[in-house]
C-alpha cells in the first residue's frame, strides 16, 4: 500500500487546570470489529510458537523501564525481549560532536549510534532464540522507532516481519521555518531519505504501523499561566515539525510519528512516556492504551 490508513483511537487523559489544552477524556473506544476483550494469543499455543516481540527503548530511557510493557505483553501470549540499554548508553552518542556534520546539520546516523544497532541486533538474536521465532515484530519506542529504520536499511529485513513505532521522530525537521534548529543535527533528515519507505518496507515483507499520542496541544503564545505547558510543550513541537500550536503526546508531535504509507494510528489521550505515566496519565504501554493497538502484534 503507498496510501497512508489513520485512525484515531481513545484513552482517559488526566484532570488538568483550566485552559491547558489537553486531548478531551473519553471512555475507550475500540475499533469497529474489535472483540471487548483483552486479545491474546491462544492458551494452548506451545512456548516455541509464540509471537517474538523486541522493545526498543527511546532515548534517555533503559531496558528496565518497559517491564511492566514487557509483562503485559508476555500476559497476553507474546515472548519479549527488550534491548539492551542502560542511561548511561545515551552518552555515547555524544561522540557525534567530533564529526564535522554536526556543525553542519548534516550529521549521518553511523557510526554514532552504531552501538544501538548492535543491540537491536543481539536483541533480535535472543528473541528468536528464546520462542522459537523466525521472525520478529519490532516495537520502537521514541527514538528507537528510527533507529529501527535504520537497522532495517543496513542490516537487513530477514529477521523482522513488522514494525511498530510509539511516538517516533520519523520525519525531517522543517528547514524553513525560523526559530527551528534540527535538534538531529541532519540525521531525521538522512533517515527520510536514504532508509526505505513504509511502501518499500511492506514490499519486503515488513509491515510498518505508526502510532502517535494526542496528549496536549502545543500553544504559539504564552497566555498567563493558564496555558504555560501548552506554550513550553509548543516550543518541543516547533523543534521537530515546524509548529508550535500542534498536537502531540508532549515531545513528538502526530504529525511527526506518522509515516506516510503506513498505518497511521492516533491515540487520543496518550503520553509519551512510561516515566511518569500511570492509569490516568497513559502512555502507550498503559493496559487500556495496549488494549487498542495490540491486535497489530497478531497480523
Amino acid at each position: 500500500r503507498t496510501a497512508s490508513h489513520a485512525c484515531t483511537m481513545h484513552a482517559r487523559s488526566a484532570p488538568v487546570p483550566a485552559r491547558v489544552r489537553v486531548a478531551p477524556a473519553s471512555r475507550v473506544v475500540r475499533r469497529e470489529g474489535a472483540r471487548a476483550t483483552r486479545t491474546c494469543v491462544s492458551a494452548g499455543a506451545a512456548a516455541e510458537s509464540r509471537p517474538a516481540v523486541v522493545v526498543l527503548p527511546g532515548l534517555g530511557n533503559q531496558t528496565e523501564d518497559y517491564d511492566a510493557f514487557a509483562s503485559e505483553l508476555e500476559g497476553r501470549g507474546f515472548s519479549v525481549t527488550v534491548a539492551r540499554v542502560a542511561r548511561p548508553d545515551w552518552l555515547r552518542n555524544a561522540a557525534g560532536l567530533a564529526d564535522l556534520n554536526y556543525w553542519k546539520g548534516t550529521l549521518q546516523p553511523r557510526p554514532t549510534v552504531d552501538w544501538y544497532l548492535e543491540r537491536i541486533d543481539d536483541a533480535i538474536a535472543r528473541a528468536k532464540e528464546t520462542s522459537g521465532a523466525a521472525r520478529v515484530s519490532l516495537v520502537a519506542h521514541s527514538a528507537g522507532g528510527w533507529m529501527a529504520r535504520v537497522y532495517l536499511e543496513d542490516f537487513g529485513t530477514e529477521s523482522v516481519r513488522q514494525l511498530v513505532s510509539l511516538g517516533s521522530p520519523l520525519n525531517s525537521v522543517p528547514k524553513d521555518v525560523p526559530g527551528v534548529v534540527d535538534q538531529t543535527r541532519g540525521i531525521l533528515t538522512y533517515v527520510e531519505s536514504r532508509c526505505a519507505s513504509a511502501a518499500d518496507l511492506a514490499a519486503r515483507g515488513v509491515a510498518v504501523t505508526c502510532l502517535a499520542g494526542k496528549w496536549l496541544e502545543g500553544a504559539e503564545s504564552l497566555d498567563g499561566f493558564g496555558n504555560a505547558a501548552n506554550f513550553f510543550v509548543g516550543q518541543g513541537y516547533k523543534q521537530v515539525c515546524g509548529s508550535s500550536g500542534a498536537w502531540g503526546d508532549g515531545i513528538t508531535p502526530v504529525k511527526t510519528a506518522h509515516l506516510p504509507g503506513a498505518e497511521n494510528v492516533t491515540l487520543e489521550g496518550v503520553f509519551h512516556t512510561p516515566l511518569g505515566s500511570s492509569e490516568s496519565r497513559p502512555w502507550y504501554g498503559t493496559p487500556a492504551v495496549l488494549d487498542e493497538w495490540v491486535e497489530k502484534l497478531m497480523t
